[in-house]
């Protein structure tokens, strides 16, 4: 079994589903309200759980019903959150989202503990007994930089899906062994726009010329582009009827470093993650994120993840 560290935000999703959303300054009535557990950090360390990854999330939360809400999902999930702190003087993140009948969404952080993450709260052993590091940018920027070098140093797999999207440390390039930025993000960091699948590629070749050995671009409907050197592809999304399209790209991050940790290549790895995703997309909630089996099950029998996928 494949262990994951990951590192980052847990949040409390407060989700109204409505006809369509609301432009600047617009009220749209008529929608319905749901709480759910969240956090880029928590979606993608449930994500790896249900993979079938044996996981340990570092965070931290408020000493509120939000905050131990959020470790009871994570419990449920089987995800070993010894080291995820409470700090007393801070409320526990929350994200307002609004989704649409189409499944797209508008989404706002207040970060709260998230923010209060620091380098010291991350224990070495966690990291160090670790196949895979999962990282997102949802807490501190320093806290982020100080997981990388030590699962650099442990020789552990650091995977960063850069969201959201800022400028990047020269050293956290070095640091990186996967990058899985969006589209918006991807634009961000290469400076280039992405209109299709070439200008994936060549936004993914300007991130690689950064230090980062993988690239993978998440391209929503289109599916994903991954690029490595001498190597790229591109992998249609599975053709589903979106309900809810929140962490859709935590599912897919999660997935691709379990593969990835597992031994498998990568054009199978972001194969099983663009699985994961699109079925991820079909349920309400950042965490309704498919099983091991229903992913498999998806992706057809007889599959060898150790065979070249074209």
């Amino acid at each position: 079994m494949v262990r994951v560290c990951v590192v980052g935000s847990l949040n409390a999703d407060l989700v109204v589903r409505v006809r369509r959303l609301p432009e600047v300054g617009e009220t749209v009535t008529g929608g319905v309200f749901h709480t759910f557990p969240g956090g880029k950090g928590a979606n993608q360390a449930v994500a790896a759980a249900r993979l079938g990854a044996q996981v340990r999330m570092v965070g931290k939360v408020g000493a509120d019903s939000f905050g131990r809400d959020l470790r009871a999902a994570l419990t449920r999930a089987g995800v070993d959150h010894g080291w995820v702190g409470v700090d007393p003087e801070v409320p526990t993140g929350v994200a307002l989202i609004g989704v649409e009948e189409s499944g797209r969404n508008l989404i706002m952080v207040a970060p709260g503990a998230n923010a209060r993450l620091r380098p010291e709260d991350v224990p070495a052993e966690c990291v160090e007994g670790s196949d895979v590091l999962l990282l997102q940018l949802e807490v501190p920027i320093h806290t982020v930089l100080h997981a990388a070098r030590l699962g650099r140093a442990a020789g552990t797999l650091v995977c960063l899906d850069p969201a959201p999207a800022t400028d990047l440390p020269d050293e956290l390039w070095r640091l990186v062994d996967v990058l899985t930025p969006n589209r918006g993000e991807a634009q961000a960091l290469a400076g280039r726009p992405i209109h299709d699948v070439h200008g994936a590629r060549e936004a993914a070749e300007a991130l690689l010329a950064r230090g980062v050995p993988r690239v993978v671009v998440k391209l929503g409907e289109e599916g994903a582009l991954y690029a490595s050197a001498g190597e790229w592809g591109h992998v249609p999304a599975l053709r589903v009827r979106a309900v809810d399209t929140t962490a859709a790209g935590d599912a897919f991050s999660a997935a691709l470093g379990v593969a990835l940790g597992e031994g498998w290549s990568l054009p199978r790895a972001v194969q099983f993650a663009t699985c994961a995703a699109g079925l991820k997309v079909t349920r309400m909630g950042a965490q309704a994120v498919p099983s091991r089996e229903e992913v498999e099950a998806a992706l057809g029998q007889g599959l060898d993840p150790r065979e070249p996928f074209w």
